[in-house]
């Protein structure tokens, strides 16, 4: 990306993902422990973690569409965002008072995702107001790779508090990492204070921002197509702790290790966001998230191959990191062009919402067809899922010829 592109980008983009970065950083951190914490830590089945890892994704649902309707309808993006920041920081917390208690961190982590159900849509309805229509590839996918910068230290910084605190038995050894995750959040909620900008537009007509009008973005067939579209693919995705659980299982690797495999899908993803955004600007963001649910499919396949040590672990990690660079921005770099200004928080909200709700019953699925008939047979069904997610996606959003008069 050219010297002029990063300027057209602007400030705000940049502020916003230094706001991201921090607090990636603190969520990665929780994130990159909680498989092994939960599985090993308080032995529970895949099951069960299937529907702590569904609710940790897919609570966040129905309060990225309350975030959304109220960032558009108070033309308060920033103020709801720092909201949501505030309250998943405040929740790191929760988790050091839950104790050993499953259904205490299963409200914990509603908690922590309900923030960044609050703050998601208004974030991103933030970065396609900085930016110029033809630019969003590159700024979605500027703020993902600060993103995962974070996601890319937050393990590592794990991995060192366990280190400094190996000496603590049972799960209190992971309280450490629970209260610096919390030191770290609230940096990130001072971050968005201080530099990010709202962009505050003249008031809309009277009506335009209602609840009948963001109930109307369903009847354009564009915001239609892509909203069930998103929810196919949510559909096919499992959680990344499955993944990793997969590989620990295979390798059988040390519990102080396990945080580092996510930094090693998260270096994919910090190397290749902004040059894969650029891309889908230039030929065509559809192919390039079509690619990315590919490289998911691969790394289902190496799961499944008799492959192992450190190839499978390159191959795997490294494919992981594409999946997500190629997908995560572009998805609503296709949506910002679609809906109408005034309603851009809202819809962007619906997207994500119906993804996330899907995601929900995606982890649930999965953790019971691992739980019943074993990894193998569920990892088998789950690349068979994306590969017709893939096929179903392509026919929903691939431009239509017009017919000739």
């Amino acid at each position: 990306m050219s010297k002029r592109s990063f300027a057209l980008l602007g400030g705000n983009v940049f502020a916003l993902g230094t706001v991201s970065l921090v607090t990636d950083v603190s969520s990665e951190m929780v994130t990159a422990v909680l498989p092994v914490y939960l599985v090993l830590g308080l032995h529970l089945g895949p099951a069960a973690y299937g529907v702590v890892d569904g609710l940790y994704t897919g609570a966040t649902a129905l309060l990225r569409l309350v975030g959304g309707y109220v960032a558009d309808r108070v033309r308060r993006r920033k103020a709801v965002a720092g909201l949501g920041y505030a309250m998943s920081a405040v929740a790191k917390l929760g988790l050091v008072a839950a104790g050993s208690s499953a259904t205490a961190i299963g409200v914990v982590l509603t908690a922590d995702r309900t923030g960044k159900g609050l703050r998601t849509a208004p974030r991103d309805a933030l970065i396609t107001l900085s930016v110029p229509e033809h630019m969003l590839g590159r700024a979605f996918g500027v703020h993902r790779a600060m993103d995962s910068v974070g996601a890319f230290l937050g393990p590592l910084a794990a991995v060192a508090v366990l280190a400094v605190v190996g000496s603590s038995t049972g799960v209190e050894k992971f309280d450490a990492v629970f209260v610096t995750s919390f030191c770290i959040a609230a940096c990130g909620v001072l971050l968005m204070a201080l530099f990010v900008r709202d962009r505050r537009a003249p008031k809309p007509p009277s009506g335009t921002v209602s609840l009948r009008a963001a109930a109307g973005l369903l009847r354009a067939t564009g915001v239609r197509r892509l909203l069930i579209a998103a929810c196919v693919l949510g559909l096919a995705t499992i959680g990344d702790g499955f993944v990793y659980l997969v590989l620990q299982d295979k390798e059988d690797i040390a519990t102080g290790w396990f945080p580092l495999l996510a930094v090693g899908t998260n270096l994919g993803y910090l190397l290749l966001a902004a040059p894969l955004g650029a891309l889908a600007d230039r030929v065509g963001r559809l192919p390039v998230m079509l690619a990315g649910y590919g490289a998911l499919i691969a790394v289902y396949l190496l799961l499944l191959s008799p492959l192992t040590g450190w190839a499978l672990f390159a191959l795997t990690l490294g494919l992981y990191g594409v999946f997500y660079a190629a997908t995560d921005g572009v998805l609503m770099a296709l949506a910002g062009p679609l809906l109408p200004e005034a309603l851009r928080t809202t819809g962007i909200a619906i997207v994500q919402s119906g993804q996330a709700l899907a995601y929900f019953v995606s982890s649930v699925l999965f953790g019971l067809s691992w739980q019943f008939w074993g990894a193998t047979a569920a990892i088998a069904i789950a690349a068979g899922t994306v590969l017709a997610a893939v096929a179903a996606t392509f026919v929903l959003l691939a431009p239509r010829r017009k017919a000739r008069p």
